[in-house]
């Protein structure tokens, strides 16, 4: 049986540089901050966004916390992952998460998903939102589609809220000109970058901090390595960043240098 790596000497509680992370512990960027509270404004005035990251810059962090800026009493997020379906098949998705029955005829799906949003908004008193993520594998088939889930009342009533959330591609797709009716109905385009070089050591300390670890247990060569090879993105940065300390643990060092986070890359596809 394999022995995980004890990290404690390193003063750790926890294994560091998961993605098992709650919300209260999350690094604070600004940027993702920024971008959550934006698009929480957004959908607050009965209007839909978009999110636009390229991978490893934080986009999954930014829709929690949306989620967590939106009181459950007033709003109903349903969070939807897009993967190239069909018009079709990404209304049963959006009805399968709404709890209706994901079965019909398109038209009729439609119907069924705005009859939903309408009486929800109606009877229950609570805004709908729907999250599409990893929107940028949509067809553009299907994002044309989403056109008619938000038109209610000949396109007078503001029902749901779409906030569409992606790679860069999202923003290519969106400037087609078969997608200029969906593009111009949303009301805000948030965006993520890259970490810079002092984000990214602030982001490193934090991790370890809320890990248990009491001082940080990278040298200065070994930041500077880690920002190098990861370029500021989040998910490089934190599978080199554990494959550094489990290096460095197995070698019982005092601290993470710049040779175990020469190792760590060499172990890893980045």
């Amino acid at each position: 049986m394999t022995t995980p790596i004890d990290l404690s000497p390193l003063g750790f509680r926890k294994t560091p540089f998961t993605r098992e992370v709650d919300v209260s512990e999350h690094f604070e960027m600004a940027q993702q901050q920024a971008a959550a509270e934006e698009l929480a404004q957004t959908v607050s005035q009965r209007m839909s966004g978009t999110l636009v990251a390229p991978a490893g810059t934080g986009k999954t962090v930014t829709l929690r916390l949306l989620v967590s800026r939106l009181p459950p009493a007033r709003y109903r997020v349903q969070y939807v992952k897009v993967t190239g379906l069909s018009k079709r098949d990404l209304c049963k998705e959006i009805a399968r998460a709404c709890g209706l029955e994901p079965a019909g005829t398109f038209p009729m799906l439609v119907s069924r998903l705005q009859e939903h949003f309408t009486s929800t908004t109606a009877n229950d008193g609570v805004r709908l939102i729907v999250l599409l993520d990893e929107a940028h594998d949509l067809r553009p088939e299907s994002l044309a589609m989403l056109r008619l889930l938000t038109n209610f009342e000949m396109d007078s009533k503001l029902v749901l809220s779409l906030v569409l959330a992606g790679q860069p591609p999202l923003q290519r797709l969106l400037q087609r000109p078969e997608a200029e009716a969906v593009a111009q109905r949303m009301a805000h385009a948030a965006t993520l970058r890259l970490l810079s070089r002092d984000e990214t050591h602030a982001y490193i300390v934090h991790r370890c901090r809320v890990a248990g670890a009491a001082t940080d247990p990278f040298d200065n060569m070994a930041h500077e390595a880690l920002f190098e090879m990861s370029v500021g993105n989040l998910r490089a940065i934190d599978r080199l960043a554990l494959k550094a300390l489990q290096a460095a643990a197995k070698t019982h060092a005092g601290a993470v240098s710049a040779n175990n986070v020469l190792a760590a890359r060499q172990q890893l596809w980045l």
